[in-house]
């Protein structure tokens, strides 16, 4: 099996010898070792990229929830940042029970609601159900727990303190002027936050997430969800639903808490009929998928798409049953033994999950290494790859659409993987290994243009053309021709502040992925830096345009800009069309509306027709 890369990239390099050392059959393929082979800098992922071995999990038991892990040196659960419930808490009544929240100075918050019973016993690869109504007052005062991870990493300290299998929960933040005593006359707009990580990582309470700020300055009731990740999520070990693991639980979840949200969120001052869901990374994903489902269609009123990875592969039915049975086999289970698999602990199931992510089940599609865990496409729920369905239009097109990328995107991903510097040979392996026929015009089109020794900057580069910008703006422009209102953007700011934030300084300096989420939520605080004036009035602008977008489906809408953003000037976003000349925001210190500064490269990735 291992002769195809041999026969494409090794014998051309010279590298003949090395085809019989890594000849193996289908089941043992291993890319990644064979990889490292070559070049010793690549960072094997026997482990998720956020692994740190300074922290250590320990099973203890938490206010008589089962099987939560936590991690040593926590600390006790309080309102994010610190601050103390110094109002009247507030109590809503919903039609599952009471639920008492805390009231700070921004906003009026509920966290850890849950939406959905328990998935722990024989319910853990079950869909959610229906949560169970509660007797008493639900206390929504302290967040709950994050969903099974491994809870460590280069960014460690934003890594949750407490997961479980028990972590089916939400968190609603109220714009603290709502006064739930009387009703509102006009119920406000709701945006529904998916976290990202990579489908294994990350949680709704997450500081970074804060949504305390954005609910007060945009009028809004922003809720975010957890829903369960890695193998927890999405193992598929059998067809059968009655008798395996299906795959794609970490999807439902978030169709369970968008139901919930239609059912409850009334009482909240929310509008069920105006629910935005955005989302950024595999939160991204996830609302992508949201737009193809018919199930979810009833469940949201319009999207927004943060750096989405169009071109990273979603596991066909077969890859995913194959990933199933490797995880399986890391446990002394089989893929068809479900009452083997629901016996074993937690730990027991992260660290099978852990293991598996090492092995690359498809080595023709080498970009799953990026995101081994995850949903699939299993014919029914989800039935095609995110960037067909939107290229054919197989969505819910007549929904408003905001979606774009940050500047740098493939930094953190190449800069993760590969700790050494990449030399031009090196840099060529790894091209052929991704684009295979195509290498030679994809190296002849960047080659050129890096002339670096360390050639990790072009690969970072290829990354974000490839899979973030130049796939959503084919997309884009595929929804813009099939009458879709769309928007979109590039976040393209480079920060003043050099001083470290969470681990993740040079992209936050360098606009990569994920650093206009500081901005978006105003969060900066939490990584103990402050923005500076021009950068808060970025940030303000983020908040009018996210803000405009949930309140009508237009980000340039003035009447609402004037509601909650008398005092910035705004600058026009035009929709993303060719009578506006395809005109995308570009969100910096200086935002403004441009053309978008890599439309030939885009349109080389567009002719070749690889995603």
């Amino acid at each position: 099996m291992a002769s195809w890369i041999c026969l494409l990239l090794l014998c051309t390099l010279g590298l003949v010898p090395v085809c019989g050392e890594v000849t193996k059959n289908d089941d043992d393929m291993d890319l990644v070792s064979f990889l490292r082979s070559i070049y010793s800098g690549l960072v094997v992922r026997d482990e998720p990229l956020i692994v740190n071995r300074d922290f250590e999990i320990n099973s203890v038991k938490d206010m008589g929830r089962p099987d939560v892990l936590s991690i040593t040196q926590q600390t006790e659960d309080k309102p994010v940042n610190g601050e103390t419930n110094v109002a009247p808490a507030p109590i809503v009544f919903t039609k599952d029970g009471p639920i008492k929240g805390v009231t700070v100075d921004k906003a009026h918050i509920f966290y850890g609601i849950r939406y959905a019973d328990p998935p722990v016993g024989a319910y853990r690869w079950k869909a959610p159900r229906p949560v169970s109504p509660w007797s008493g007052v639900y206390d929504a005062s302290f967040p709950r727990a994050a969903c099974m991870q491994a809870c460590a990493g280069p960014i460690a300290e934003e890594c949750p303190r407490i997961v479980s299998e028990d972590c089916l929960y939400l968190n609603i933040f109220v714009p603290v002027g709502v006064n739930f005593s009387s009703p509102l006359r006009n119920p406000l707009p709701v945006m529904v936050w998916i976290h990202g990580g990579d489908f294994i990582a990350g949680s709704a309470s997450k500081p970074l997430y804060d949504g305390r700020f954005i609910s007060n300055f945009t009028h809004t009731v922003v809720v975010s969800l957890e829903y369960r990740l890695g193998a927890f999520g999405f193992l598929v070990s059998g067809k059968d639903p009655h008798t395996s693991a299906a795959g794609n639980y970490g999807i439902l979840d978030q169709q369970a808490a968008l139901l919930w949200v239609q059912r409850n969120i009334a009482v909240f001052g929310g509008d069920p009929s105006k629910v935005t869901i955005f989302g950024e990374s595999a939160g991204a994903q996830s609302v992508s998928l949201h737009l193809m489902i018919q199930s979810s269609k009833p469940l949201f009123k319009q999207a927004v798409l943060q750096s989405l990875p169009f071109s990273i592969p979603l596991k066909s039915r077969h890859d995913a049953l194959k990933l199933g049975k490797n995880f399986a086999k890391q446990t002394n289970c089989t893929a068809s033994d479900i009452v083997c698999l629901l016996s074993l602990t937690p730990q027991a199931v992260l660290s099978a999950q852990m293991k598996t992510s090492s092995k690359i089940v498809n080595p023709f599609r080498f970009l799953e290494v990026f995101e081994t865990w995850g949903p699939y496409i299993d014919g029914e729920l989800i039935k095609e790859q995110a960037v067909i369905a939107f290229q054919k239009g197989h969505w819910q097109k007549e929904k408003p659409v905001l979606l774009g990328t940050t500047s740098e995107e493939g930094v953190i991903f190449v800069y993760g993987v590969f700790n050494k510097p990449v030399s031009a040979v090196e840099s060529t392996v790894y091209v052929t290994a991704i684009f295979k026929q195509h290498a030679l015009r994809v190296l002849h089109k960047y080659l050129p243009l890096y002339r670096d020794a360390d050639r990790r900057g072009m690969l970072a580069q290829i990354v974000t053309d490839y899979i973030f910008l130049c796939p959503s703006r084919r997309s884009a422009r595929a929804g813009t021709a099939a009458g879709s209102a769309v928007w979109m953007y590039v976040f393209d700011h480079v920060a003043s502040d050099p001083r470290v934030w969470s681990g993740l300084s040079f992209c936050y300096q360098h606009a990569c992925h994920g650093a206009e989420l500081p901005f978006l939520f105003d969060s900066a605080s939490v990584a103990n830096f402050t923005l500076s004036p021009p950068e808060k009035l970025l940030s303000n602008r983020m908040l009018c345009f996210w803000g405009a977008f949930a309140h009508t489906g237009d980000p340039s809408s003035r009447a609402q800009q004037t509601t909650f953003c008398r005092e910035q000037r705004v600058p026009v976003w035009p929709r993303y069309s060719d009578t506006s000349g395809w005109l995308q925001m570009n969100l910096t210190v200086r935002s403004h509306a441009q053309v978008g500064t890599r439309n030939h490269f885009c349109d080389f990735w567009d002719k070749l027709g690889i995603y």
